[in-house]
């Protein structure tokens, strides 16, 4: 199994991934960090259309995100057998 990180766009809704870092200038980074995206955060895609804005789970908080700034967040996606037979 490779854990390799790839950006949070890269995720399909259900499948969940953990946040290894945040890639962008000062005020980008700030600003996802002060939405809960800080290493080690768990992440859950909830709306991924493959283009256009996406919505994740991040703290029990769902968050829309523009997918330029999706693809600057990196994670590493963590198996998707969680038991609630979501595909």
């Amino acid at each position: 199994m490779s854990m390799s990180a790839m950006p949070l766009s890269a995720l399909s809704p259900g499948q969940v991934g953990v946040v290894r870092g945040l890639a962008g200038g000062r005020g980008l980074v700030s600003r996802l960090a002060a939405l809960g995206f800080v290493p080690d955060a768990e992440v859950t895609m909830v709306q991924n259309f493959g283009q256009g804005p996406l919505i994740v789970l991040v703290r029990d908080t769902r968050v829309a995100l523009g997918r330029g700034e999706a693809a600057k967040v990196m994670i590493v996606r963590r198996g998707s057998s969680n038991g609630r037979g979501e595909c």
